[in-house]
């Protein structure tokens, strides 16, 4: 599980997926969410602007990250 560390109270599942460098713009962004199956807190999410707090854990295939504080 690797700890992602943000200095505001929350972060977009788009803003966080241009951030650990699975996409590169808004459009890779929305492709990459309807081709991949993308977990947050073990619910499937497809929402690009679903806001991920401090404690969320976001998965994608094998690989976890998570919010700092992690759970």
């Amino acid at each position: 599980m690797t700890p992602i560390e943000i200095k505001t109270p929350f972060i977009t599942l788009g803003q966080l997926l241009k951030y650990i460098n699975l996409a590169s713009s808004g459009g890779e962004v929305k492709a990459l969410l309807a081709s991949t199956r993308i977990f947050v807190n073990d619910e499937l999410e497809n929402r690009r602007g679903k806001k991920c707090y401090p404690g969320d854990r976001i998965q994608i295939d094998d690989d976890v990250w998570c919010i700092a504080p992690c759970r």
